[in-house]
């Protein structure tokens, strides 16, 4: 998980996200599953506009990312928000959420299930009981379909990206190699590279781990929407519940 050093000072220029609409779209769910929800983790919360939008909706927000860069970006963005710079397989909080998020395909950094299963048993500890888990993932579909071994290329006025991907087929793995050019006054550019590597997983296997840990998942959805996922879905929303008792929490 060490990419994102470069993608930081553009990441929101060249990804063209509606943090406003994803965030009415996660507590529209939070609602129709029955939650209630004033404090939630923003879990790998980047640079911290999704954080920001919830804030904007009258939710007290924890961001969490590894993440310095991304964390600087986020507390220009929200100043009355708790940011914590950890690694989520080892997520400590000072006290229990009602609920968590986690968006944009951050889960699928983790490349081994053993990662998964250690970041859902620390959720376990600080959502509240029947507390929500939501998040999404990049689909096996769009790993090799999509995503694959291919280029793309992402550019406004200031920054060009060059993005070329290496797919693993067998474990579903994406190596991704990040080329950004910065124009200077003298009409030169700069050069920065990253790399950033992601894995898909089959939904019985996300099933699998929540369950195992403690989690009950309720719905799994098309990503932005409240429909099942076709064959072909490029990102999956997942829905799962906090099923700890209260009375560990005592």
């Amino acid at each position: 998980m060490n990419g994102y050093r470069a993608l930081a000072e553009c990441y929101d220029r060249l990804m063209e996200t509606d943090y406003g609409v994803r965030a009415d779209y996660l507590l529209s769910l939070f609602r129709k599953h029955g939650a209630r929800v004033q404090t939630l983790l923003d879990l790998a919360c980047g640079s911290g506009s999704l954080t920001a939008a919830l804030c904007e909706r009258g939710i007290d927000m924890i961001g969490v990312d590894l993440s310095q860069d991304m964390l600087a970006l986020a507390a220009e963005k929200c100043p009355d928000s708790l940011l914590l710079c950890q690694d989520m397989r080892k997520l400590d909080l000072y006290d229990v959420v009602d609920g968590a998020v986690c968006t944009l395909d951050s889960l699928n950094h983790l490349l081994r299930t053993a990662d998964l299963s250690a970041v859902f048993a620390r959720l376990r500890l600080f959502i509240a009981p029947q507390g929500l888990f939501i998040f999404d993932v990049n689909t096996p579909y769009k790993h090799r379909c999509i995503l694959g071994d291919n280029t793309f290329v992402l550019e406004d006025d200031e920054v060009l990206c060059v993005w070329q991907n290496a797919l693993d087929d067998k474990t579903c793995t994406v190596d991704m190699a990040l080329d950004f050019f910065w124009e200077g006054e003298d009409g030169r550019y700069d050069r920065t590279s990253d790399t950033v590597r992601e894995r898909a997983y089959t939904q019985k296997t996300w099933t699998r781990l929540l369950n195992d840990a403690g989690f009950e998942v309720l719905a799994v959805y098309a990503d932005l929407t409240e429909e099942s996922p076709q064959e072909d879905c490029a990102r999956w929303v997942f829905v799962a519940r906090n099923t700890r008792p209260a009375e560990e929490y005592a």
